[in-house]
């Protein structure tokens, strides 16, 4: 499991070249306010929106998640946590009113993008 990569996914990479593209400005992994050792994948920090890209297997894709065969009962403990931080991380940040964007990393880079410009875009017509 120490080999399975955890940030600088292919699909985060490709989603932060369009955003890079588009003329976006974003940090990665940002560490989350307030809550040691949970980062944010990619964040835009004065527009307050986080961007996560979730691997299917890890959080628990409805389309794609996979249950490991052996073992079964400590991983569905394991990825039943991992879905169970991701909630917790969400409302922390939505509280601290942050925008909270999730993302699988089957969608296509190019609709995450464009539903991430989305999103700056109406936080910069609040302001």
């Amino acid at each position: 499991m120490s080999r399975q990569g955890s940030r600088d996914t292919a699909p985060e990479i490709a989603v932060r070249r369009l955003l890079h593209a588009a003329g976006l400005r974003y940090r990665v992994n940002v560490p989350v306010p307030g809550m040691p050792r949970r980062t944010i994948d990619i964040a835009f920090g004065k527009a307050r929106i986080a961007v996560f890209m979730d691997g299917c297997f890890w959080h628990g894709c409805p389309d794609h998640a996979t249950s490991p065969k052996a073992n079964a009962e400590w991983w569905r403990a394991k990825l039943d946590k991992n879905m169970a931080r991701d909630r917790e991380t969400s409302r922390h940040l939505e509280a601290a009113g942050w925008t909270v964007l999730r993302f699988w990393e089957h969608e296509r880079p190019e609709d995450v993008a464009a539903a991430v410009d989305r999103a700056r875009h109406d936080s910069d017509s609040q302001t």
